[in-house]
């Protein structure tokens, strides 16, 4: 049995148990994400997907403000009812410059002070072995040593995977889903929203223009770009089925390497 199948039949089962009544399920990479009524959906997480794991802390900690709230969980089964957002456009839709106005407003609601270790691993945790597993490459060395510098703080919460796909209109305002909560710092959220949205390769121009709006918004111009580097080699390799000149990470890395 494929994950998507064991995730469906185990969706199924939470509906029944929880009195739902599921819609089609939305397109999603990992999880079984589907509609549960006009007003919530019901999320499924696969045991393979680490980094989520703490998705429900994040939500209960964010309490629907800059993020969705948690209306139920069922630890066991990962299972999560969640607000839905509507009407549910994403950023992408938008200019730019608006798209990333947005991305800062909904990060400051988001980006607080949370304790490391209750539950949340941090940066400084994670991020060494995500470098070891990209593999071996010239731009993943360059990687090591500009992280090497960074000394990586542990200043708040940070969503994990800010990009224009994750920020839904929600009535009058924006929201953040399908975080994958760290405690982190602000500049390290920043880096997946300078190679998105999906499906418009990112140049030197897009890239110098993003950071300079988030360096205006009052954030750390050096650590943007050094996070966006050490991301962008981590999140780049190893190589799926494109090649490097195709990556956007990796086109970000190089840009700013």
């Amino acid at each position: 049995m494929t994950v998507a199948d064991r995730l469906a039949r185990s969706a199924r089962e939470v509906a029944a148990d929880w009195g739902l009544t599921l819609g089609a399920p939305f397109p999603a990479s990992y999880s079984f994400v589907a509609p549960a009524g006009d007003d919530a959906v019901l999320k499924l997480q696969p045991e393979e997907d680490d980094e989520s794991t703490h998705e429900p802390d994040a939500l209960t900690f964010w309490n629907g403000d800059g993020a969705p709230r948690l209306l139920r969980h069922d630890p066991a089964r990962r299972a999560m009812l969640i607000e839905r957002a509507r009407p549910g456009q994403d950023a992408s839709s938008l200019g730019d410059d608006e798209a990333i106005g947005v991305a800062l407003g909904v990060g400051r609601r988001l980006w607080r002070p949370a304790e490391r270790g209750r539950p949340y691993e941090s940066v400084g945790d994670r991020v060494p072995l995500w470098l070891e597993h990209a593999g071996a490459h010239a731009l993943v060395d360059a990687a090591k040593a500009l992280y090497a510098t960074l000394r990586p703080r542990a200043d708040v919460l940070v969503h994990g995977d800010l990009h224009h796909h994750n920020l839904l209109r929600h009535g009058e305002r924006w929201i953040a889903i399908d975080p994958k909560p760290i405690i982190g710092e602000r500049e390290y959220d920043v880096a997946t929203l300078l190679w998105n949205p999906i499906g418009r390769l990112p140049t030197r121009a897009t890239i110098e223009r993003r950071i300079g709006l988030f360096a205006a918004a009052g954030l750390d111009e050096r650590r943007i770009r050094a996070w966006a580097v050490v991301r962008g080699a981590y999140l780049g390799f190893p190589l799926s089925a494109e090649t490097e000149e195709a990556s956007p990470q990796l086109v970000v890395a190089r840009a700013l390497l």
